[in-house]
């Protein structure tokens, strides 16, 4: 994992639970952003090597992300900033695999139209290139947002290519199957994955497609970072994406701070819906989701049908991406996209936004009316708006609620047996 030398000031930790390792010379643009440039950092904080699967309690409910996994509680902003990393080394060990940090070469171009990305590690390159649009309203350097998937591709841009350009953000059409693809469904498990990131790392690394796809998102985004920023401001970044994209566009907010908005609309498993509820509901199970296709790394195999002995769940995550803006689309009518279990964690996720100050920077709804999985509900509308305004362009708006359609609730209190500190 990337990680800062000791001694490094603690500052931007605690300000944002992240480290930015930028030399003090950075140009103004960066310096004075509240966005962090580096990836992710680990800060001063001691190094985590998560136990075996089989040293793990079973807790039925959604564990207490305050805890370390040593037993000893988080009180404070810098132990919360530690926990952390932890959480996130928990999340590579037991769900995702590793996320490879950033190789020493990766380089790059931008134009008014692409992104071509550039990457050496170990005697192998790959370069792959992304799709990008620019709105005709709004001056650059622009927010972006980054939809994963290719234009016209699979999914598309559930949101509306237009809805987003009318404000004045551009979109970067990121073609994720280029880095992992997805084999036979069902057929799939215990084959290696073919794409870019496997040509670079090996068919037997750990990462499953998510963490792939996280991957090439990150190497995409340090090609944004290191332009001059006149065409895209690379502080203004969001990520979106629905079904399996979703479930792709919530790793790559959890795995990169550059991410300043996340949307994840409609995930199902592997995304926003607490894995031990899903297990409990019976509705995208643990079993159907790691046997259908490989987004979830082998290492998730001994958690199948026994989420409970998960350490964390997707309510931790959403801390990992806290105080970030997140944004979660879901829909009370497709049962399988399992919105009760998505509405569990996120009530949960807000608590953690809520101890660092920023309850309302996470937002959910799933008040819709039933038109189909991943397509566009105007009900949505008004969020989207807002978290755009607020976590990409900088400017005064409503975020933080909760619009929870008919059926889509469970009791919070089933599922939570501990409170959130008032972190100092």
């Amino acid at each position: 994992m990337t990680r800062i030398k000791a001694g490094l000031p603690l500052l931007c930790c605690l300000i944002f639970l992240g480290c930015d390792s930028k030399p003090e010379n950075a140009d103004e643009h960066n310096k004075n952003s509240s966005q962090p440039s580096t990836e992710f950092s680990a800060g001063n904080c001691p190094d985590f090597i998560p136990p075996p699967a089989n040293q793990l309690s079973l807790n039925s409910g959604l564990p207490n992300p305050f805890v370390n996994q040593n037993g000893t509680v988080v009180e404070t902003r810098q132990q919360w900033a530690c926990r952390r990393n932890e959480i996130r080394e928990q999340a590579q060990a037991y769900i995702y695999g590793e996320k490879p940090p950033r190789p020493k070469h990766v380089s790059g171009d931008l134009s008014d139209n692409s992104i071509n990305v550039k990457v050496s590690h170990r005697n192998q390159t790959i370069e792959f290139s992304a799709e990008l649009v620019l709105p005709a309203v709004g001056s650059a350097p622009y927010p972006t947002l980054i939809n994963v998937g290719a234009k016209g591709g699979y999914g598309g841009i559930t949101l509306g290519e237009q809805r987003i350009l009318d404000q004045g953000v551009a979109i970067i059409y990121f073609n994720h199957y280029a880095l992992g693809k997805e084999g036979k469904p069902e057929a799939s498990r215990g084959l290696q994955n073919p794409g870019l990131f496997y040509d670079l790392y090996g068919g037997e690394h750990s990462a499953g497609l998510l963490a792939a796809w996280a991957w090439g998102a990150s190497r995409l985004i340090d090609v944004l970072y290191e332009s001059d920023q006149t065409l895209i401001d690379a502080n203004s970044l969001g990520v979106t994406g629905c079904s399996r994209n979703g479930k792709g566009a919530f790793a790559i907010g959890l795995f990169d701070d550059r991410i300043a908005l996340t949307i994840a609309h409609e995930t199902s498993t592997a995304g926003v819906p607490a894995f031990r509820i899903v297990d409990k509901l019976n509705t995208e199970r643990s079993d159907h989701n790691y046997y259908g296709l490989n987004w979830l790394s082998n290492n998730f195999e001994p958690f199948v049908m026994n989420t409970a002995q998960l350490p964390i769940d997707t309510h931790s995550l959403m801390g990992v991406i806290a105080p970030r803006g997140l944004l979660i689309l879901d829909n009370v009518h497709e049962r399988q996209m399992s919105a009760p279990a998505g509405f569990v964690a996120a009530s949960a996720g807000a608590e953690i936004y809520a101890a660092l100050g920023a309850r309302e920077n996470i937002s959910y709804h799933s008040k819709v009316e039933n038109t189909g999985h991943c397509r566009y509900k105007e009900a949505y509308t008004a969020l989207i708006e807002q978290n755009i305004r607020k976590f990409l362009k900088h400017e005064p708006a409503a975020t933080g609620e909760f619009i929870v359609g008919d059926g889509g609730e469970l009791k919070v209190s089933d599922w939570v047996n501990w409170a959130a500190p008032d972190l100092k």
